[in-house]
């Protein structure tokens, strides 16, 4: 160093780097464990400038407008739920619903809608609806099979003609052409029920052809018709011949009858995924189901026509005993009148038990009696942990919250995924439950810059007291706010601070990009 003075070189010039000037961010979450959705744990920081993450490091070397202490917090992407019902929600003319608080309070930062063949056919209008009525989540969108084929065929127990599959094709095409992520279906709802599968190929094969997901509520998740297993053959048979990857949605074992079935069912997927095809699924974490009255109990022969012939077959006398067979068969499978619980209406939070009971009449008669007022949602208690268990284990599950009034999984879903399974019950570990609530769903369905902690990202993120984090929604009160939510952003806008909504809406409508060409 005393010959470095006495020639006059500086430690400059020997060279020694300058500090880099720090960075200017918007905002900076800090001292928290990172998890990325595709790296190991860290504690770190996050630093944010308009709707972009800046970087994610162990130190940011930047000043920040506004400092986020996460010290002792989880530091993740922002969950992707990606099969609801909150369509409705999102179009809502209240704001405040369109915010999806639900969502929020537990980290979900994108859904998608059009579920189960439902939904409006028209994406330019459902994708366009957020520039006009800004939204508190992002979320992308399906058609749904079943509102193409009622629009077209209606609510009839028939087939297409071959000019009513051609203005079905159209539908979808256009659809996809406007930013639909795929087809989705519900098969074990009438009327899409009574659709061949071949039929159901048809349509996929345009949603195929323009980069489309196949995503379904399968045939059947019980012994109802074709059975389980039959019904997850099919669904990979569609992906298979319509040329697109097949996403089974809300997989489980339903009822008495398939209960303890999911390794095989796990085994027939894990077959053809190592044969080269595309297939995934999601899951709630729950044992209740969710559906309505009719769909639990009512043969789908007796649904033909829609409500309007259900009623009148309800009424004719020839129809009587093999409408009671079958509702007393169904009611049998989904374990009884003590295990479905009515959650709207007159008898809301009423077992259909105790609603027999009341009205001095049998369990069948009591449903029927019921669904003469209206339809309402149930929930009953049908699957077995040890399936729900086995289902969750595998890598190509996705946390899905089938999001629907009257169940407690709309509130709750991700919440008591992380606090059963991870924290109580150790069926997954904390990284597989960030990563299969966020990244594994945004790569799956190609959502490019969402799902993951990186730069460059969206800045899509949720914090949450490892601690705390828990659903406190029940059966009896879906609707109570998870807890242990402490920040949540959304396309860099804060949307829950300190644990409460801010009330800003950040979302954004995701078109899903068709093949380059298919849309000519």
């Amino acid at each position: 160093m005393k010959i470095a003075l006495l020639l006059g070189i500086s430690a400059l010039s020997l060279g020694a780097a300058t500090p880099a000037a720090p960075q200017k961010v918007d905002l900076l979450i800090r001292g928290g464990t990172i998890y990325t959705g595709s790296d190991a744990p860290f504690i770190g920081d996050v630093a944010i400038r308009g709707d972009h993450i800046v970087s994610v490091s162990k130190h940011a070397n930047v000043t920040a407008t506004r400092v986020i202490d996460a010290k002792g917090m989880i530091v993740a992407p922002g969950f992707i739920d990606p099969h609801t019902h909150m369509g409705g929600a999102l179009a809502s003319a209240d704001p405040a619903k369109r915010l999806i608080p639900a969502f929020l309070m537990q980290g979900v930062t994108t859904a998608f809608i059009g579920n189960d063949g439902g939904g409006d056919p028209n994406l330019d209008k459902v994708l366009g609806s957020a520039a006009t009525k800004p939204v508190g989540i992002n979320y992308a969108a399906y058609v749904g099979f079943g509102a193409v084929r009622e629009k077209v065929v209606g609510e009839d127990n028939r087939a297409p003609t071959a000019d009513e599959m051609v203005k079905m094709k159209g539908l979808v095409a256009d659809a996809m052409c406007h930013g639909a992520i795929g087809l989705s279906t519900g098969l074990f709802y009438a009327p899409q029920s009574f659709a061949k599968t071949e039929e159901v190929i048809e349509l996929a094969k345009e949603a195929g052809k323009r980069g489309g997901t196949y995503d379904s509520h399968i045939r059947d998740e019980s012994s109802y018709t074709v059975g389980l297993a039959a019904a997850i053959e099919e669904a990979i048979r569609i992906g298979r011949e319509g040329g697109l990857p097949a996403h089974i949605s809300h997989i489980k074992a339903l009822g008495v009858d398939v209960q303890g079935d999911a390794p095989k069912i796990i085994a027939m997927i894990e077959a053809a995924r190592a044969r080269g095809e595309k297939v995934t699924a999601n899951q709630y974490p729950w044992s209740a189901s969710g559906t309505s009255l009719v769909a639990s109990l009512v043969p789908l022969w007796a649904q033909d026509g829609g409500r309007p012939a259900l009623l009148k077959r309800f009424d004719d006398p020839s129809l009587t005993q093999k409408m009671h067979e079958g509702m007393v068969e169904n009611l049998r499978k989904r374990g009884g009148a003590d295990k479905l619980l009515i959650v709207e209406g007159k008898y809301k939070n009423r077992y259909l038990d105790a609603v027999a009971k009341e009205m001095n009449l049998s369990a069948v008669d009591a449903a029927i009696a019921v669904i003469r007022i209206g339809d309402p949602g149930t929930v009953s208690f049908n699957q077995s942990e040890a399936d729900i268990g086995a289902f969750m284990k595998q890598p190509w599950v996705m946390t899905g919250s089938d999001a629907s009034g009257g169940h407690p999984r709309v509130y709750g879903t991700f919440a008591r995924k992380y606090d059963k399974y991870v924290k109580t019950d150790h069926v997954i570990t904390l990284r597989e439950f960030i990563e299969r609530s966020s990244a594994l769903t945004a790569d799956t369905f190609g959502l490019t810059g969402r799902g993951h902690l990186r730069s460059g990202a969206f800045a899509d993120i949720v914090v949450f007291d490892p601690k705390t984090y828990a659903s406190r929604a029940t059966y009896e009160a879906p609707t109570e706010y998870a807890a242990g939510v402490q920040t949540v952003v959304v396309n860099g806008v804060v949307a829950v601070d300190k644990g409460a909504m801010t009330g800003k809406a950040a979302g954004r409508a995701l078109p899903h990009k068709p093949t380059p060409g298919s849309c000519k």
